[in-house]
């Protein structure tokens, strides 16, 4: 097994700045980005000890294809993309917000819904729901970007209160998130899926909002198989999904969510193995794709390689 790529450390000429989030690294330039997937994997917001290999790789080549499928929805970060871990894109102005869309009572919904809760930010959920149910309509249920920590549950009208966002600008939000849902619901139907849940990033550029970040990847979304969801659903029995759900299934499993004084367990070569073949499959199910490993011994230097000759071709 090849090992992932757990961090980078890159030094290009004429880089403006450095961060490293969760998952991805990112070099700044003067009005571009490059972003950089590792092979890093968080659940319960807390990044794991392991990475796991061509996960950066699968998140990268999943969001690539979805943005290119919805630029006539919204625009997109994106310009290039000189390795199969990188994109090189537009460097915008983040909201503070994650626009968090849901057609089904699934994952962290459904836990806050088990618990009694029947209010989620500020949206109204009917009584007498049962897990994976699909909602009346989809729900909108921001959440605030944490650079440290959890990422945390807030309603529209405490974004308006505390001016987080301006009222028309998150009017527009609204919409394109809800736009992009249908067209994601439109695109995974076509693959015998079901889009159940996803998140979605925006940014300003010259003062337009743009789609950022990935969009329909397996650590953004939660897809179920459409082929039996009713009768699963009829009989009580577990929805075949396709997600990072089944990662933190097995952390709490080991008795691990992310609370203070919890330990995460061993990631044992095989449980990595196990992973990183489940991303694959994610891949070639939601793109309907056969996924190309990129080989080669040492990952890192051909992201440093090809990141630098794109820069050096187009004199950034």
């Amino acid at each position: 097994m090849i090992e992932g790529v757990k961090e980078t450390n890159f030094q290009f000429p004429n880089q403006t700045g450095f961060y490293s989030g969760k998952v991805r690294d990112i070099y700044f330039f003067k009005d571009k980005l490059a972003m950089v997937a590792t092979d890093r994997i968080s659940a319960f917001d807390v990044i794991l000890p392991r990475p796991i290999p061509y996960k950066g790789q699968v998140l990268n080549q999943i969001a690539q294809k979805f943005l290119e499928a919805t630029k006539d929805v919204v625009p997109n970060w994106i310009t290039d993309s000189p390795d199969p871990n990188v994109s090189i894109g537009l460097k915008c102005q983040p909201y503070v917000v994650e626009m968090v869309i849901r057609g089904y009572l699934a994952g962290h919904a459904w836990r806050e819904y088990r618990e009694g809760k029947r209010t989620l930010c500020g949206v109204s959920l009917p009584e007498g729901l049962k897990e994976n149910d699909k909602l009346p309509t989809p729900i909108i249920t921001p959440t605030t970007k944490a650079k440290e920590g959890h990422d945390e549950d807030i309603s529209r009208e405490e974004i308006l209160r505390q001016g987080i966002v301006a009222e028309a600008e998150y009017v527009q939000l609204e919409k394109y998130t809800r736009a992009l849902f249908e067209r994601g619901t439109e695109i995974a139907a076509k693959q015998g899926l079901i889009l159940v849940d996803t998140k979605y990033e925006f940014g300003k550029f010259n003062n337009e909002i743009y789609l950022i970040d990935e969009i329909h990847t397996p650590d953004s979304s939660r897809y179920f198989y459409k082929e039996g969801y009713e009768s699963r659903q009829a009989s009580g029995e577990k929805q075949k999904q396709l997600s990072k759900e089944f990662v933190r299934q097995w952390l709490i499993e080991n008795g691990f969510q992310g609370k203070e004084g919890q330990e995460i367990p061993t990631m044992t070569n095989e449980v990595v193995q196990s992973i990183s073949d489940r991303y694959i499959e994610l891949y070639e199910k939601v793109t309907g794709e056969t996924f190309q490993k990129q080989t080669g011994t040492n990952v890192v230097e051909r992201i440093e390689k090809n990141i630098k000759n794109y820069l050096a071709k187009h004199n950034l």
